[in-house]
């Protein structure tokens, strides 16, 4: 009897963005940024194959990284706002060189989502995107599972 194989692997990445949520009841209608903290969970069976570079690796975190990282850094240092806002934005002032809008309203649950739909397709073999969490402060975050 074998056992299961299936392995999960999870690597952590940090950005700092602002946003504003359009028509929030509370302070998250005002311009304010978060730490945020993201990781990626891909699961799969470890490779192998002795002698290859990736041998015992569900994927190389080399490899996740190189694929995340540009997601990660469009977002970094970047103010996201609902496009209905772009009004607000002054595209030739310097202030304004980071914006991101979007036709959705830019909560951490949304954003998250975004992150899941971007990076998904990009993995290689039978790696599989099973999990993401988006912590957006100390004690608030949002959670996906495949």
């Amino acid at each position: 009897m074998s056992m299961h194989r299936t392995v999960r692997v999870t690597k952590r990445f940090t950005f700092e963005m602002a946003h504003a949520l359009r028509c929030h009841d509370g302070l998250c209608a005002n311009i304010h940024g978060h730490s945020y903290v993201l990781d990626v969970t891909i699961a799969g069976t470890p490779a192998e194959a002795p002698g290859h570079p990736k041998d015992g690796m569900v994927i190389d975190f080399a490899d996740l990284k190189r694929m995340v990282r540009p997601i990660v850094d469009r977002f970094d240092h970047a103010l996201f706002l609902h496009e209905r806002d772009k009004g607000a934005v002054k595209p030739d002032e310097p202030l304004f060189g980071r914006v991101i809008l979007t036709p959705w309203q830019p909560t951490c649950e949304n954003i998250l989502l975004a992150i899941v739909e971007e990076l998904a397709p990009q993995l290689p073999g039978d790696a599989k995107l099973v999990a993401a969490r988006l912590q957006e402060t100390a004690t608030s975050w949002a959670e996906w599972e495949a």
